[in-house]
């Protein structure tokens, strides 16, 4: 025992051992930590749907300034709340408003004057530009349809 006291080294007691309620509590935080990991993001992709619908219907109406600037025969793409749309400006001085969503799986739609038709990239969907009608492709329903009312200074794009 002298040998040890008088090289410094103290022999460990139970107190400086560790113990088993360390152990699980060190544990216990750790599984904490992953399952907090883990369920956050799963927390976040059940939530966005609620949170994308009250988003979508708290937008009723859009002032797009400077609209009637367009030329005949084009459009301007715009969003609706959170949703991709599209103002048209047809060559008889007509103008639409319609969701730039398809129909078939949710793809952004672009208007392509040339043709006078809406086109889908994703799948081939065509459209009418004039009342959003699927009229070729995989599209199984129309586009969302708006109201189009022009001011002196803007086009107000509201819901039906």
């Amino acid at each position: 025992m002298s040998e040890l006291i008088s090289k410094n080294i103290v022999p460990a007691t139970e107190d400086d051992q560790p113990t088993r309620r360390l152990f699980l509590g060190v544990g216990g935080l750790a599984g904490l930590g992953y399952a907090a990991a883990i369920a956050y993001p799963v927390y976040r992709y059940m939530a966005s749907p609620v949170e994308e619908s009250a988003a979508a219907t708290a937008v009723t109406e859009v002032a797009l300034r400077d609209a009637q600037k367009i030329p005949a025969g084009s459009a301007l793409m715009f969003k609706f709340g959170s949703q991709p749309a599209m103002l048209i400006h047809h060559r008889d001085n007509t103008w639409v408003a319609l969701g730039a969503v398809c129909s078939h799986l949710g793809c952004t739609v672009q208007y392509v004057p040339a043709r006078n038709v809406i086109h889908c990239n994703c799948h081939g969907g065509e459209y009418d530009p004039t009342t959003g009608q699927n009229i070729s492709g995989p599209p199984p329903r129309p586009l969302k349809r708006y109201v189009v009312k022009l001011t002196d200074e803007a086009a107000v794009v509201s819901r039906t």
